[in-house]
């Protein structure tokens, strides 16, 4: 004791001080937001596609390599996903695959469930027969939704959903597929904007149908720069982005925009945050340095030009260090750059997330 009676102050170490703030952040993240029900495409598939019979599986090495305990779980990734730090973040548990536990007789929805089926797209017809289609989640989804009723009543299923987070991430691979089937007669005539006009108009629908069904916390995680996929490099002879892809993923999210801001209006309850993929991953792409990364356009794991000509298999080639790789496969991203984009969507801003960020929807 000092001189004046005053015990001193010792000091807390800073990487104690700093987790305990994660955790009083996280808490705080998870009282508002009792659950996470996610939608979409391969790049939030947390298993429901190891549970259908289809070529987009991810259920085997090389994938989950880096996954706690070191196996494959479906993510098309070397670890964690979107899904699983977005939950993270908001100090939930990973969202089960919805057919993993559909089949049980007293499967626990409150807690949140993934939908997102690897290959699938805006359109049923893409990938069609291969994945769940984006429809078909909707409706599981209204399964899930009337069981929540019958089992908290109306009004308490509806307070618990209003609460919860509708992550939805989808239209990657109807602009792939677009991009890969028409040839350079069919883009000076420049029907992309139909295209994409015609994918916008599904959505539209799609959301609104989740708006009936109790979804008011949204979030839309928007195309990335899909032409800069190392599958889609590895077509062009300089090995150089496909401007094509990649305008469409930027008129696709701005339509997405259009249509949220819109239902925001109409339906004043209704929040939404918007992530512009495209523009966050660009940054990680143009100056991977920068970022933390070495190796941003050949994929990690594959076989052929750039990693890029075949899929990520257990004979297939892959990198050391994963981390310093933007691309984990010719279309995904690793762990490492799926954790960095979500965090930015997590507590950053405009340009990237947009009207607010998903640390400001959670809390809402």
């Amino acid at each position: 004791m000092g001189g004046n009676g005053v015990v001193p102050c010792r000091s807390v170490p800073m990487v104690a001080f700093m987790a305990a703030l994660f955790l009083l952040a996280t808490a705080a993240a998870s009282a508002s937001v009792p659950a996470l029900y996610v939608f979409g495409d391969s790049l939030a598939d947390v298993g429901n596609n190891n549970h259908l019979l289809t070529l987009l599986k991810a259920d085997f090495s090389h994938n989950g390599m880096d996954y706690p305990g070191g196996k494959a779980t479906g993510r098309f990734s070397n670890g964690k996903n979107s899904a699983d730090f977005l939950a993270e973040n908001l100090g939930l548990a990973t969202s089960p695959p919805y057919l993993a536990i559909s089949s049980s007789s007293n499967a626990n929805y409150a807690n949140g469930v993934n939908f997102a089926s690897g290959g699938s797209g805006v359109s049923n017809s893409t990938n069609k027969d291969q994945c769940i289609t984006f429809d078909k989640q909707i409706e599981y989804y209204s399964g899930v939704y009337a069981s929540l009723a019958r089992s908290l009543g109306q009004d308490q299923a509806m307070s618990h959903l209003a609460k919860s987070i509708f992550a939805i991430t989808i239209g990657s691979n109807d602009i792939i597929h677009y991009a890969k089937a028409n040839t350079a007669t069919a883009r000076a005539q420049n029907p992309s904007q139909q295209f994409v006009d015609t994918l916008i108009r599904s959505l539209t629908g799609q959301l609104q149908s989740l708006y009936n069904l109790g979804a008011r916390k949204v979030l839309f995680l928007g195309t990335g720069p899909v032409g800069c996929c190392p599958s889609l490099r590895e077509l062009s002879s300089s090995k150089d982005c496909s401007a094509l892809a990649n305008t469409m993923s930027v008129q696709y999210n701005k339509g997405a925009e259009a249509v949220l801001s819109g239902m925001s209006t109409r339906h004043p309850d209704l929040h939404y945050a918007l992530f512009d993929s495209t523009a966050a991953l660009l940054r990680y792409i143009n100056q991977p340095a920068a970022y933390g990364f070495a190796e941003a356009k050949a994929a990690c794991c594959g076989l052929g030009d750039m990693n890029a000509k075949i899929a990520c298999t257990p004979l297939s080639n892959y990198c050391a260090n994963r981390s310093d790789h933007v691309f984990w496969d010719f279309y995904h991203p690793t762990e490492a750059t799926a954790q960095k984009l979500t965090s930015t969507a997590f507590d950053g801003s405009a340009p990237f997330i947009f009207p607010i960020n998903i640390k400001q929807l959670s809390e809402i």
